[in-house]
């Protein structure tokens, strides 16, 4: 897949300089280890792994992460390649690929698997239109200012622009989004748990439960059961119970202090 898939919607960190999700860990029914046997590379079927973040150029050598914190980052870069455009029909012969296991989350990428199998990729791009775009507007509109408020560009927005801007967190040149987009949240929550473990601990739960928790599975759950949803059904559930999941996880942990 070429890098095409995520150009509207990169970021770069100045912080931190690696984007360390070329780890193969795909499936993440809990943040337990999972077995080897089980898994299979989403980074690799999808081809995402390198065009997450743009790193700025920096010294300092990349960290080592946790496969499951790599398994997270690869999911969550999968979640944004899919709500950042409409997949052409190379990527769906990748995501045709995708292989499951017994859990929930598992089955939900065979069912994923299928759909792109048996959809064609001018037929993808009509459904993303009529979802996300529209004559006027799409059927679903997933921004977390729109979610919570009811309308655009209100004050979850700054709130995302704000934490972005003092993580060092700079908005890409040729960004045509908002920054509470479900699509660039999910590209920086896969930045962050592939990001250097200093950074992985208390700031992707400060990020997740403070933009992401309140409002990102209701969206994926309207996306699941949306009239002009065939194919993103399918997305709409992988998202539903990738989030349940990070939720419950983040909910068990103690919130950690702000860092400064």
């Amino acid at each position: 897949m070429s890098n095409q898939i995520l150009e509207a919607r990169r970021y770069r960190r100045s912080k931190h300089p690696s984007d360390r999700t070329s780890i193969s860990q795909p499936f993440v029914s809990s943040w337990s280890k999972v077995p080897v046997e089980r898994v299979l590379s989403v980074a690799g079927v999808m081809d995402v792994a390198r065009t997450i973040l743009q790193p700025a150029p920096c010294d300092e050598q990349p960290a080592e992460i946790d496969d499951v914190d790599a398994a997270r980052a690869q999911e969550y870069a999968l979640l944004a390649m899919l709500l950042a455009r409409t997949p052409d029909a190379a990527t769906l012969g990748r995501i045709a690929k995708l292989r499951g296991d017994a859990t929930p989350l598992g089955r939900a990428h065979v069912a994923l698997a299928q759909a792109a199998d048996n959809a064609s990729a001018e037929k993808i791009q009509r459904e993303f239109f009529n979802l996300f775009i529209g004559i006027e507007r799409g059927e679903l509109l997933p921004y977390a200012s729109y979610y919570l408020t009811g309308l655009r560009n209100e004050r979850p927005l700054v709130r995302v622009r704000e934490d972005l801007w003092a993580r060092g967190i700079e908005r890409a040149e040729g960004q045509v989004e908002a920054e509470d987009h479900a699509a660039v949240l999910c590209e920086i929550m896969a930045g962050l748990a592939g990001g250097p473990s200093a950074t992985a601990a208390g700031l992707q739960q400060q990020f997740f439960q403070r933009h992401l928790a309140p409002w990102i599975g209701r969206f994926f759950a309207d996306l699941e059961r949306a009239d002009s949803a065939d194919f993103y059904r399918q997305a709409g559930k992988v998202g539903r119970l990738f989030m349940e999941i990070e939720t419950k996880t983040f909910a068990r942990r103690p919130e950690r202090a702000r860092e400064p």
